[in-house]
């Protein structure tokens, strides 16, 4: 097997092993369009995860996302037998000179495992020989190796969405001019605790209410807004958490629930009806649905924190909306009333003069956001040479 990886190396190729299945129709769209771009690298090839494969496959790179679903089955046989094949596949990956590559999705300690669980998570982070970085405000550890390669955007993945859906190819984002609701608010995603969907279910109650319709929502444009509506489209986690939901959405007839898992299709719909997304999270650090609001060019409000101001400046202004400590009625309405405005200008060509070919461009590229910094191919080309580094690092050979 060092063999055939030391010929490999010689003639620059490169094979990688992915910690995910074959994608299926529930697969995180980030992890599928990782490995297109890895794969389109030359002389890179791509293996999708099966323990034989881990354990009996020859690879140079093993990329691990998320490594509690390694220790983790849906019973505790299946439980316990993953933990007994993980000490198995760390245990081949020393005496093999694999390189481990794990990307940070969440750089909080991992939480809620049990002892043996815990050890073996610990075990992973010491062999691996280097973290990648969704953004630059992760948390480094000194002596530790790190690469930062931003989360790619979804404009592609959506556009074969709407081309699968019309059976034609057609543009990535909605058109904004037909698609947004006046006043309509979305939260999409998994419904979990810490995403404060509860809290903005409470917060929304109160809009148009205490602190009135959102008068200033047409400003500049003597259009406001004579109704405000909220759609909150994701899978709770618990049943309590959906009853808690429901409670609260029975308590005002202007709050829509979906409360289902949502293929990419519904979740382009709802973003496409909505003129803010809002994404209440207690704490945010990666966030694909961030991402993917943006990429359907819908604007968003989110905690304020270091990242989500990074995003800010980096989207351009007008997208990210933040807000200083927890939710209120008051950031709720600003932010709509800010959106709106924006829809109003954006759909409506007279608001905008063109007086020239160039005007015309800088006005379409107002419209959008920037995600330049988000193209796959430069993700795909910057993940091998990450892979590239962590070999030379581990010293494989």
């Amino acid at each position: 097997m060092r063999s055939s990886r030391r010929s490999r190396r010689l003639h620059g190729e490169l094979v990688v092993q992915q910690s995910f299945p074959e994608p299926r129709a529930t697969t995180n769209p980030y992890l599928v369009l990782l490995a297109e771009s890895v794969a389109a690298q030359p002389g890179v090839t791509v293996r999708m995860f099966s323990w034989r494969s881990a354990l009996f496959g020859s690879y140079d790179v093993f990329h691990v996302h998320w490594p509690e679903i390694l220790v983790t089955g849906g019973s505790g046989v299946k439980t316990l037998a993953r933990q007994a094949l993980t000490a198995l596949w760390l245990l081949r990956l020393r005496m093999t000179g694999v390189a481990l590559v794990r990307t940070l999705h969440n750089p909080v300690p991992h939480a809620g495992v049990t002892r043996l669980q815990r050890i073996l998570l610990d075990l992973i982070d010491a062999q691996t020989a280097l973290f990648i970085c969704l953004n630059a405000e992760t948390p480094q550890q000194p002596g530790r190796a790190y690469e930062v390669i931003l989360h790619g955007h979804y404009r592609d993945w959506f556009g074969r969405v709407a081309a699968a859906e019309a059976g034609a190819e057609r543009r990535a984002a909605p058109d904004e001019r037909a698609g947004a609701v006046p006043g309509r608010i979305a939260y999409v995603g998994l419904i979990r605790p810490y995403k404060g969907v509860v809290e903005l279910v409470d917060v929304f109650r109160s809009v148009g209410r205490t602190t009135g319709l959102v008068a200033a929502a047409g400003a500049g444009s003597g259009e406001g807004l004579s109704s405000v509506s909220l759609q909150v489209a994701g899978s709770p986690r618990t049943p309590e958490l959906a009853a808690q939901l429901t409670r609260l959405a029975e308590l005002d007839a202007r709050v829509q629930l979906d409360l289902r898992y949502l293929s990419d299709a519904e979740l382009m719909r709802v973003v496409a009806d909505a003129e803010l997304v809002v994404l209440p999270y207690h704490e945010l650090h990666n966030s694909g649905s961030v991402l993917a609001a943006l990429s359907l060019d819908r604007p968003v409000l989110v905690p304020a924190n270091a990242v989500t101001d990074a995003l800010s400046a980096e989207v351009g202004p007008g997208w990210v909306y933040r807000y200083d400590g927890v939710l209120t009625a008051s950031a709720l309405t600003e932010a709509l009333g800010l959106a709106h405005a924006r829809q109003i200008v954006v759909g409506r060509r007279e608001y905008t003069p063109v007086v020239s070919v160039a005007s015309a461009a800088h006005a379409a590229e107002r419209s959008r956001p920037d995600l330049s910094r988000r193209e796959w191919a430069e993700a795909g080309e910057r993940h091998v040479a990450a892979y590239r580094r962590a070999l030379a690092l581990r010293g494989a050979g």
